[in-house]
């Protein structure tokens, strides 16, 4: 027989969690579903030495500090994951780990769920599976090449890959930390360089993240038409602001776009400038809105004006290469640091984008008692990350609460 509850939250990470405290805090009954374990990506679909990308003190949940930190450190991955599973406990969430819903239909007054465990019915349905579902490797390279290639996902540490070169592909915070944790193992390294914002890791004694809860970009709303570009920032070493300049001075070969390959070239756009002075634009205009805010306030915060110096661009931005010979330069290893596709093959409900994104109002469904929490973009810049995905589940448990409301209230 079916198991029947009033709420069922599919996916036990961040996302899961946080809908878990905000349903429990308004009485709504309800199940979190994770065919894993709690937070499970952070623990096997990362690389060993992944830190959080910031600080203690902001890449949490309001209601529990990392207490075993330093305020102004950053997270290794495997006290993140245990993180979620100590304020799982804390609320006392209603988790079942290796239970995988593989189907969801709709039903009468609500929807039917196919687990690996049984059928689940419910009122409502809470998808909390996160924006990094499928991994994305563009099919550029023959696998007769004998070239080892992986997703950022599978790559663990410099040890795991054959001798010889690496090429990286993607330089957002992936891409560019584990092009660098090769460099430092000494490595030759190529790395393919995208559009990108690079903010500093901190300015005039801040942390990079509150400079953009000051400067109000958490709260910024998704421009329809403009393309959002992948952030290069990383929490490695103490917390470091990427410079791909400094990474070429250490010896890494700087590249355009990863183009299509003919025998064993790989053609290389012509694009690696113009991403290397979008990422200082990027980086600058951080820069100078700290600038102002601080003129505007009178905040008393030491100037750095050594901030605004920058390297010359080295030789491979100058007199860049516009194609790689993979097998003459010795490439044992790419790393296809190229982001993900959203996977919702078990959730054939609503409507979706050419993108495969649900098509929702805030993470709201058109589809009756469907929701989506912990999606880019779902409400604002913050939506994706550790405390934004906290209060937009917040926002969808009242949705919930107020529709039991409504309902009862329609019934008499």
């Amino acid at each position: 027989m079916a198991e029947d509850i009033h709420t069922l939250v599919v996916g036990g990470g961040q996302a899961g969690i946080a809908m878990s405290e905000h349903l429990g805090r308004r009485g709504v009954p309800h199940l979190v579903l994770e065919r894993h374990r709690i937070a499970e990506r952070w623990r096997s679909e990362r690389w060993d030495s992944l830190v959080a990308n910031g600080p203690a003190w902001h890449d949490r949940f309001p209601n529990m500090t990392f207490d075993d930190l330093d305020p102004f450190a950053f997270a290794p991955k495997e006290r993140i994951a245990a993180y979620f599973e100590e304020y799982a406990r804390m609320i006392s969430a209603p988790v079942r780990c290796g239970v995988e819903v593989t189907r969801v239909e709709m039903v009468a007054n609500g929807f039917r769920a196919e687990t690996s465990d049984g059928v689940v019915t419910c009122r409502n349905l809470v998808s909390a599976t996160g924006a990094f579902q499928k991994p994305l490797v563009p099919a550029l390279v023959p696998e007769e090449l004998g070239i080892v290639q992986m997703h950022s996902t599978a790559y663990r540490n410099p040890a795991q890959l054959p001798e010889g070169a690496v090429l990286v592909v993607g330089s957002g915070a992936s891409g560019s930390q584990i092009a660098d944790e090769l460099l430092r193992s000494g490595r030759r390294v190529y790395l393919s360089v995208g559009p990108h914002g690079r903010p500093p890791i901190r300015y005039r004694g801040k942390d990079f993240v509150w400079w953009l809860g000051v400067l109000g970009e958490w709260e910024a709303k998704a421009q329809p038409g403009v393309e959002h570009i992948t952030i290069a920032v990383s929490g490695a070493h103490g917390g470091r602001t990427v410079d791909f300049r400094e990474f070429a001075a250490r010896g890494m070969v700087l590249l355009g776009r990863a183009g299509a390959v003919s025998g064993p070239v790989m053609a290389i756009g012509d694009d690696l400038a113009k991403n290397i002075a979008g990422g200082d634009r990027h980086y600058f205009g951080v820069l100078d809105g700290a600038d102002a805010h601080v003129a505007a306030t009178g905040l008393d915060l030491p100037e750095e004006p050594e901030a605004r110096i920058l390297p010359p661009d080295p030789d491979c931005v100058t007199n860049p290469l516009r194609e790689l010979d993979l097998k003459a330069v010795g490439v044992g290893a790419i790393i296809w640091a190229t982001g993900f596709a959203t996977d919702y093959g078990w959730l054939p409900l609503g409507r979706y984008d050419t993108r495969g994104m649900p098509v929702h109002q805030g993470g709201v469904s058109e589809v009756p008692g469907l929701y989506f929490v912990g999606l880019p973009w779902l409400t604002r810049r913050a939506s994706p990350f550790i405390w934004g995905v906290w209060h937009d589940a917040d926002r969808i448990a009242g949705h919930i609460a107020a529709r039991d409301e409504g309902l009862r209230l329609a019934a008499g």
